[in-house]
């Protein structure tokens, strides 16, 4: 479903390249770990299997689709299509509702609005956000916020799931509620990759990339 092909990467002419030419594929059903210290790369090579960077030599592959040779707008319906991403700090839209932050996802996937809201206040249940739809992100904790945040990359059923340090700012309850979600999401057959440097979901996972 997502692999890597002699992945190269500079963020610029003369700073150090990363990855060294990774090939690797990711399975489907599986949670794979990204590990490494810090600066090694782990929420670099996150963006550049969501697309949402350009690799410098080699290329990124969805769903048997080689991402180097799309243009901006297929590489972002390929994305909208396949991944769910859950951002380090969540990255909501602070101008937005709670509501329309988790149906965004689906939204963006082409899904009818009334079925995405639905989706999403299905989802907010689910995960304990036990707080008024309307609310905006600047009104919630950190760790309600990262369940929102999770809800959003869960509304369209990705069969990608990408997690950049996805407990790293939790406490251990909302820790706990956000590693299950993506483990059940991989039971039921998604590719899940998470970044991150907690030595136990290392230990946990099916596969572990270490930069």
């Amino acid at each position: 479903m997502l692999g890597v092909s002699d992945l190269r990467f500079r963020y610029r002419r003369s700073s150090e390249e990363l990855f060294g030419g990774l090939s690797h594929g990711f399975s489907a059903g599986g949670v794979s770990v990204v590990s490494g210290p810090s600066g090694s790369g782990k929420s670099t090579l996150l963006y550049l299997l969501g697309l949402l960077l350009t690799p410098t030599a080699g290329d990124v592959s969805v769903d048997n689709v080689e991402a180097g040779g799309l243009g901006d707008g297929e590489r972002s319906a390929l994305r909208a299509r396949h991944i769910g991403f859950v951002f380090q700090d969540a990255a909501l839209d602070q101008t937005r509702t709670i509501l329309d932050n988790v149906a965004e996802g689906g939204l963006y996937a082409g899904m009818p609005r009334g079925e995405a809201e639905r989706r999403a206040r299905v989802l907010l249940e689910r995960f304990g956000v036990d707080l008024p739809p309307e609310r905006r992100p600047g009104e919630i904790s950190g760790g309600q916020a990262q369940r929102v945040g999770l809800c959003r990359a869960l509304v369209k059923s990705p069969s990608v799931i990408l997690a950049d340090e996805p407990t790293g700012n939790l406490d251990a309850e909302s820790a706990s509620v956000v590693l299950r979600a993506l483990w059940d999401a991989a039971g039921a057959g998604a590719t899940v990759v998470i970044s991150t440097h907690d030595q136990q979901i290392v230990a946990a996972a099916d596969d572990v990339v270490a930069l």
